[in-house]
């Protein structure tokens, strides 16, 4: 009885009180909160999500002058961090599991979130060297997926039902006018019945992490009758009832019914795992870029020494034909040296524009739609420096690094524990659905002394045959009720309910499904593992590879330098032909241009490394609290005092050496 005055005591709330207007605040992201309370107008109104902000940070702003964009590493770090636009869009994720979250609480399916990691962009066509920091040199753009998905992450959650968690109230009011023609007036002393009813009904069900299902049910029911039959009229009918069904084999349990809210709370944990990786990769993206247009402005500066000196070449020998001490054909093979390193020139300030344009894209969330950043020429303000001695970490450090701090290792584990809870629910579903019920019924009836006179058969109005109801069923509303809590026409019921397939093959393949997905998933954790391993072992062998191709291409251009050097004067004292100057000049400039590439094959062989053991994040200072607000509270990096004396849109680096901007004159 102390469970129905509960119950009742919800249902008037439900009834009495009204719903309260709550404002909704803006929130720069989307917010999932706990519901409070049972109503509230803000349940039955569309949340309120932040519009997209497609406005730049003011970092780059603050890098901006005089036409020149000045970067350096970290800066073009936090610039991906506050602007890139696959990084935005990952922080997305996390809301969207969150939702998942609520959804589970509430009993409902969960829907699922996208895993799926974006690389970054390719440098141009003239990228130095052959080494690409992409997401995890096992290819795999994809974390992983913890429950049975489709396209883009939908979920279809199969197994037992789960019940729903949100009370429900429904509620019938209704008014009845019903004419019904008798075939005799015996039973209502009339041959025309009019009956009037009004109803007033209402349920409140909910649902319980046992699989249990509760039910509260108030009738309401008022019938006046055009008769003088009834001893009561108009009559108040009605009950109270409680209803109890627990399941006892399928869908039995905590853990098979509070499985949705377990694998939303891992995939809450799996998204902050996407969202790291996603920066992680996203930031060695921009290193990569970055470095090599640091090598392209290097190849630019090699070109240009290039043409310098194939133009004095030309000059001297136009000076020396003149003179008549070299035959026309020295004019002619030098013409042609001078285009050939024009074009070796153009080629490489191509390059240049197009790694701009690629990074300018990377780093704004417009891209070149602004022309202010469009129109910047970018000056990197870091240079490729290679250690005199390169640091000995034993592999078996450096591989259980990588197997601690890779991201896709503990999402693929949180992922196979999402489809063991799937495969629990599966094996519920195998069970015969055998239920538990109890039903609890309060009823009661009363009314006025019907004041229509009785009617005989022939529909005459019967004399001084007067009405003599039981005076205990005689009263109003507040007599209907006190039978009802008093409990003095109590129904009950209890029993079990069985329900037994007698083949079951749709379970049975859901539950055979979803295990072979799971060892596949195993499977696929072993193989990330043994990747890992891979992965680590390449990149200490690419850095001794680009360290040793680094050494070997300085010795080499010292070794052209000499040789020029030499071969020059002794052109100059007629012991070799411009031929042979032309050739070791080619030979020189093929040299320098290998140096350049080696130097960016080492930088990225190291930042590689740093990826491949989950360090790179660490190496280059990067905050996921600020990766995830989208703000850096590094302050940039102070734009360098120009020089003087440098070529226009030159700056001192710092090191306290000229910054040759990419975009002057004598570059482009």
């Amino acid at each position: 009885m102390k469970c129905c005055k509960s119950w009742l005591a919800v249902l008037c709330s439900v009834l009495t009180l009204a719903p309260l207007a709550s404002a909704q605040e803006r929130t720069p992201t989307p917010q999932i909160s706990e519901p409070g309370g049972i109503l509230g107008a803000r349940k039955y109104n569309a949340p309120v999500v932040a519009p997209i902000d497609l406005r730049d940070s003011t970092r780059i702003d603050s890098l901006l002058r005089a036409g020149n964009l000045y970067l350096s590493l970290q800066d073009a770090i936090a610039l991906a961090l506050e602007n890139n636009l696959d990084i935005a869009i990952s922080r997305y994720g996390m809301p969207e599991a969150q939702s998942d979250l609520q959804r589970a609480k509430a009993g409902g399916a969960l829907r699922g979130v996208s895993q799926a990691v974006t690389q970054g962009p390719a440098s141009a066509a003239g990228a130095a060297g052959g080494l690409s920091l992409n997401a995890f040199s096992n290819g795999s753009a994809n974390i992983g997926t913890g429950v049975s998905t489709g396209v883009n992450g939908l979920v279809s959650q199969l197994g037992t039902a789960i019940p729903n968690y949100d009370p429900f109230v429904t509620g019938v009011i209704s008014w009845g006018h019903t004419s019904s023609p008798q075939s005799t007036g015996f039973l209502y002393g009339t041959t025309s019945l009019v009956t009037t009813t009004k109803l007033a009904n209402f349920q409140i069900s909910q649902g319980f992490a046992s699989g249990a299902t509760a039910t509260l049910g108030f009738n309401n029911q008022n019938t006046f009758l055009t008769s003088g039959r009834p001893d009561l009229n108009p009559l108040q009918t009605g009950n109270l009832s409680t209803t109890i069904t627990q399941p006892l084999l399928a869908g039995f349990g905590l853990a098979v019914n509070r499985r949705g809210i377990t694998q939303a709370k891992n995939s809450l944990q799996v998204q902050d795992l996407v969202f790291k990786q996603q920066v992680m990769t996203t930031v060695a993206s921009i290193i990569s870029l970055y470095w090599d247009l640091v090598s392209f402005n290097e190849q630019v500066k090699v070109a240009e020494q290039a043409m310098a000196t194939s133009q004095k070449l030309y000059e001297d020998n136009k000076k020396q034909v003149e003179i008549g001490t070299l035959a026309q054909i020295a004019i002619v093979q030098a013409e042609a040296e001078v285009a050939s390193r024009q074009q070796d020139l153009t080629v490489a300030q191509t390059n240049v524009l197009q790694q701009e344009t690629i990074i300018k894209n990377f780093l704004s969330k417009n891209g070149v739609a602004n022309q202010t950043v469009a129109d910047a020429h970018i000056v990197p303000l870091d240079k490729i420096r290679v250690p005199d001695v390169e640091p000995i970490q034993p592999i078996q450090d450096l591989i259980a690094k990588a197997i601690q701090d890779r991201p896709e290792l503990p999402a693929s584990r949180l992922n196979i524990e999402n489809s063991k809870l799937s495969i629990r629910g599966d094996r519920s579903n195998l069970l015969p659905q055998l239920s538990a019920f109890a039903t609890l019924t309060n009823n009661g009836q009363s009314g006025p002394v019907n004041d229509l006179a009785p009617l005989g058969s022939t529909g005459q109005p019967l004399v001084n045959v007067p009405h003599t109801p039981d005076p205990f069923f005689i009263g109003g509303y507040g007599g209907y009720l006190g039978q009802i809590f008093g409990r003095n026409f109590p129904d009950y019921r209890v029993g079990v309910q069985l329900n037994i397939p007698l083949r079951n093959r749709a379970a049975e393949a859901d539950y055979i499904r979803d295990t072979l997905n799971m060892r596949q998933s195993e499977l696929q954790l072993q193989k990330q593992t043994n990747q890992i391993r891979v992965d680590v072992s390449n990149g200490v062998i690419a850095l001794q590879q680009a360290r040793a191709r680094y050494q070997a291409a300085v010795k080499n251009r010292v070794l052209e330098e000499q040789t020029l050097d030499a071969e020059q004067k002794k052109y100059a004292l007629g012991a070799s032909t411009i031929y042979n100057v032309i050739l070791i000049q080619r030979d020189l400039l093929t040299s320098l241009g290998n140096e350049v590439t080696a130097e960016s094959n080492y930088i990225k062989a190291r930042a590689n490394l740093d990826f491949v053991t989950g360090q790179i994040l660490a190496a280059n200072k990067v905050d996921m609290g600020e990766a995830f607000r989208g703000e850096v509270s590094t302050p940039p990096t102070p734009i360098p005092v120009l020089d003087p004396n440098a070529p226009q849109g030159a700056a001192s680096g710092p090191n306290g050496k000229p910054v040759v901007n990419a975009a002057s004159p004598s570059a482009r």
